[in-house]
């Protein structure tokens, strides 16, 4: 029996990845959580952090994300973000430069508590990753 469903990691500027997978894992808001093929409907939002995805060798892919959306209809998984990068192609000094905005950002005065979780959680994930 097949257990592949299709996913598609899109940007404003172009399909980011497209395949069929066993197993794509994703933080939201609600928590970390994981899709396999016949999951109930869901649209819920990304937090920042990794997408694990897995293919049918095991293989795992990881796509580093600061926001999005997610929707599972029909088989079909959806990842819009304008943000997500492979984790392969991020260096050193990407990572450097963000953990510098973002702690940049969190230093405002003005920044609301929505902000101030949405920002201190990216600087979590931002020091997880190795390069």
């Amino acid at each position: 029996m097949e257990d592949n469903f299709k996913l598609e990691i899109i940007s404003p500027e172009k399909i980011i990845f497209s395949n069929n997978v066993k197993m794509v894992a994703f933080p939201s808001y609600e928590g970390d959580m994981s899709i396999l093929k016949s999951h109930v409907p869901i649209i819920t939002f990304l937090r920042p952090g990794i997408i694990r995805i897995t293919n049918n060798e095991k293989n795992i892919e990881e796509f580093f994300v600061q926001d999005g959306t997610v929707e599972f209809f029909k088989e079909n998984l959806a990842i819009l973000s304008a943000s997500a990068i492979n984790l392969k192609n991020l260096s050193k000094e990407y990572l450097e430069n963000l953990n510098k905005k973002t702690q940049d950002e969190l230093a405002h005065k003005d920044i609301n508590d929505q902000d101030r979780y949405i920002l201190n959680h990216k600087l979590d994930v931002i020091k997880e990753i190795s390069v």
